[in-house]
């Protein structure tokens, strides 16, 4: 392939290395188990063909499909009386809830829109989501309810639907109404606005549909062979006020007509007998959630063998090939794998690694593996703020084009029109295609560290150290240097057993990677978190400079 194809060749090319390399029986065309149909249209298909299967459980609180689709249709129709019409922001301010699943619901059904807002904010963030999505009702508990008062001298007053309150505005009240006879949403208009993270600027909200909805589902079950027969059973702990929450304990059970099993956080032992009772086929977690089940519960005296896609994601400790291992040992015929490549723009779910983990060939090609794109998607690998592709196997800024990605951000022409370029989603990671036509993620572009013209990726640097044995996690970010123009340093948290030094660990690097990539090191006892547990490499960026500055010293 040569440098001055343009996208169109390069696609073509791309495609054909990448239908090859798919797994055996995945195919290259979408697959929708119940017709392109509205995702409250889901759950009224499944309450009519299978009408006792459990839909959604958390603790004792448990809905079949008939129940469901009778709960969440009563509170649309409450909603509807008291002013919620197509167009309207709700927004969903609580955490992990039968209730936030059943509004989820009501709000498509009313062709409304869902604002999901982070539980954990408090007045100054959430005055912000408020006042740029203007919603026309909140729903949330009595204890947030009290955050909300706080925003009063900001943020004009809206109605609240309380789910422990009681009276005209409460769960009860919205749960007795007659249920609602129609379905107003539609898969193309504006059907939620998930609002990105982000370490740094103020978040923007992504604009979807429920079309973005049911292709993220669709694509990812025919990518990774989930099943529709009911069978499917995921257990979520990630928050659904978060995008990639929301696809794994609300939209992919109830579109493929399985079940959902809520969790108010992540609890090891809970999290074990949930996949034992509920017979739990799929679960997304961290890499330390992972080595929590291992190191601190029995496995053996369980039946884990209904988990057969466990995913993990490496935001601060790294899926090895030692970590799948002892998964494997653990829990007998269950693959460890990472789980997705996405981001909020695109509905998250956009490249898979898998069936590629046979003899580790995920974990042991070059830092990060993402494998091949969903059926339905194209990434494309392009010079920085161009459509122009690069040569397979070069570096350059991964671009994604898929009927998921946002249609734009809400009311922020200026931020659509930088990262939206004729339906590609310019996302600013750097990244390479390779050979065979996979994926390979190498940070985020302005994290990129450019030493004596070298271009060093925090993700390389981070997977090479977490090959340490007493590394338990590590974060890198670029500093300014007078000598090389910029360097890498490595904010390492070491093993509980371990007093491994950063002498140690630099000593270590030089024997283990190319010289110009060998970090500065700090030992640190913690790494500085997000709410969604990202680590605030922002945060680091000082300490970075004083730590260089000391060593220049």
């Amino acid at each position: 392939m040569t440098s001055h194809q343009n996208l169109d060749e390069y696609l073509t090319e791309v495609r054909r290395l990448q239908s090859a390399a798919r797994p055996a029986g995945i195919p290259d065309e979408v697959v929708y188990p119940a017709g392109e149909i509205t995702i409250p249209a889901h759950v009224s298909h499944w309450a009519c063909e299978r009408p006792d299967t459990l839909a959604l459980a958390m603790g004792d609180t448990r809905y079949t499909y008939r129940e469901l689709d009778e709960a969440h249709r009563r509170v649309a129709t409450w909603m509807s009386q008291h002013g919620v019409g197509r167009g309207d922001r709700v927004a969903i301010y609580l955490g992990n809830s039968t209730e936030f699943a059943i509004a989820f619901l009501a709000v498509l059904r009313l062709g409304a829109v869902h604002v999901p807002v982070n539980p954990m904010f408090q007045p100054a963030e959430l005055a912000y989501e408020l006042l740029d999505s203007e919603p026309v009702l909140v729903v949330t508990t009595s204890r947030l309810a009290e955050v909300l008062d706080a925003c009063s001298d900001r943020v004009p007053a809206i109605p609240v639907l309380l789910v422990d309150g009681d009276g005209e505005f409460s769960w009860d009240a919205a749960s007795s109404a007659d249920p609602y006879p129609g379905d107003d949403g539609d898969l193309d208009s504006l059907a939620a606005l998930n609002y990105t993270g982000g370490t740094t600027g103020m978040p923007k909200g992504c604009r979807h549909s429920q079309r973005h909805m049911l292709y993220t589902v669709a694509s990812a079950a025919t990518a990774t062979a989930m099943p529709y027969d009911g069978s499917y059973v995921s257990l979520c702990y990630l928050p659904i006020f978060w995008i990639a929450g929301e696809d794994l304990g609300i939209l992919i059970p109830f579109v493929l007509g399985g079940t959902s099993i809520l969790m108010p956080r992540w609890d090891a032992a809970q999290a074990v007998e949930a996949i034992e009772r509920h017979r739990v086929t799929l679960m997304t977690g961290t890499v330390e959630n992972y080595l929590e089940l291992m190191e601190t519960q029995d496995l053996s005296q369980h039946d884990l063998s209904s988990l057969v896609d466990p995913q993990a994601v490496s935001f601060v400790r790294k899926m090895t090939p030692e970590v799948r291992r002892r998964w494997a040992e653990s829990v007998p015929g269950s693959v460890l794998r990472e789980s997705s490549y996405g981001m909020t723009e695109t509905h998250t779910i956009d490249c898979v690694p898998y069936g590629f983990a046979e003899d580790d060939y995920d974990l042991l090609s070059e830092p990060v593996f993402c494998g091949v794109p969903v059926p339905g998607t194209d990434i494309a690998i392009v010079e920085l703020g161009t459509q122009r592709p690069v040569p397979l196997g070069e570096v350059g800024e991964i671009i994604v084009r898929s009927p998921s990605v946002t249609d734009g951000y809400w009311r922020n022409e200026e931020a659509t029109r930088e990262q939206l370029v004729d339906g590609w989603i310019h996302t600013g990671d750097n990244g390479r295609i390779d050979e065979r036509g996979f994926l390979h993620y190498l940070g985020r572009r302005k994290e990129m560290i450019k030493v004596n013209g070298m271009s060093v990726f925090p993700a390389d640097v981070e997977m090479l150290l977490a090959q340490h044995p007493a590394v338990d996690s590590v974060a890198v970010v670029p500093t300014d240097d007078p000598d090389t123009g910029q360097r890498p340093v490595a904010f390492v948290v070491p093993r509980p057993d371990s007093d491994v030094t950063a002498a140690e660990l630099v000593t270590w690097a030089r024997a283990n990677m190319a010289t110009y990539k060998v970090p500065l090191v700090s030992v640190l006892g913690s790494l500085p978190m997000t709410a969604t547990g990202k680590v605030r490499k922002n945060e680091l960026a000082e300490d970075a400079a004083s730590l260089n500055a000391g060593a220049h010293a």
